[in-house]
């Protein structure tokens, strides 16, 4: 059980020197990785190669890693009409003396940069409509897979116990999380991982079955910093963001916002409490 391992040091990869990582994956995969175009995240690493590819390097602890192994990516390769980068190949080692694996992934490079700088926005980036149609056919068709498959968003495995325990400790009235319906879902859909003007999800290291609704929340609530843009999720993944389910799962979301943890600079803290407010209510209707 993931509960009676090891706990991996915390290492921050923006600081941390890499460059004999990048050399173990460029023999295994037999690329040169670009050191000018390398984008360096706190646990992750990616860079494109001298033959137009793109390689994402991730860095996760024992604990973060649950039974179901940890391939997202690759067996994300099997999804149909999702738009998404095409996987080419991949490797994972275990880093000597220490309870951690490294993965490494080589992709389809996409053209559009991320939507995002980071996981949320704060001004509307102006998106085409073919990129919301693109967004919702994606989002249908990932919905229609099969997949064993447990999301683990943030690294967490989800599970109906945890949604309840998040809701119970920030909005204590909603005394019935019951999720009815689980889905397969990206579990990671902030505007960091989808790209535009053209339509991509990426990173999908963490996809699996999840309650209906979490992706739609998360991109939401990443939007609310921008009323039109929040607006606009609303309108286009309404179905999902007014079942039950994605109610719960928007108060979800919320919760990490305005729970123990807020903090009065947040961008999304004023309108998450608004937004809260007005879902505690109708699930309490």
């Amino acid at each position: 059980m993931t509960g009676s391992l090891p706990v991996a040091p915390q290492v921050d990869l923006r600081r941390q020197p890499v460059e004999d990582v990048l050399e173990r994956v460029e023999k295994a995969l037999n690329v040169q990785l670009d050191r000018q175009s390398l984008v360096r995240k706190r646990r992750s690493l990616g860079g494109r190669t001298e033959r137009g590819t793109w390689v994402r390097i991730e860095r996760r602890g024992f604990e973060r890693i649950g039974s179901q192994g940890w391939n997202g990516t690759e067996a994300a390769a099997v999804l149909q009409g999702v738009a998404m980068p095409e996987w080419y190949q991949g490797l994972a080692w275990r880093q000597l003396g220490e309870p951690v694996m490294w993965r490494a992934d080589e992709l389809e490079l996409i053209g559009s940069p991320p939507v995002g700088k980071g996981a949320l926005v704060l001004e509307d980036p102006g998106l085409p409509d073919s990129w919301w149609e693109a967004l919702t056919s994606s989002l249908d068709a990932l919905a229609a897979q099969q997949t064993p498959r447990i999301a683990t968003p943030d690294t967490v495995t989800i599970t109906q116990e945890e949604v309840a325990q998040a809701l119970r400790e920030v909005f204590p009235s909603i005394t019935d999380a019951r999720i009815e319906r689980w889905v397969p879902a990206h579990a990671d859909l902030t505007w960091a991982n989808v790209m535009g003007p053209e339509f991509s999800i990426i990173d999908w290291e963490d996809w699996g079955m999840a309650p209906r609704g979490l992706d739609a929340a998360t991109l939401w609530g990443n939007a609310l910093a921008v009323p039109t843009l929040a607006d606009r999720v609303q309108q286009e993944l309404r179905a999902d963001l007014e079942s039950r389910d994605g109610k719960l799962m928007s108060l979800f979301f919320l919760s990490k916002i305005v729970g123990p943890h807020a903090y009065d600079e947040d961008p999304l803290l004023a309108p998450a409490r608004k937004e809260a407010e007005r879902l505690v209510a109708e699930l309490q209707f």
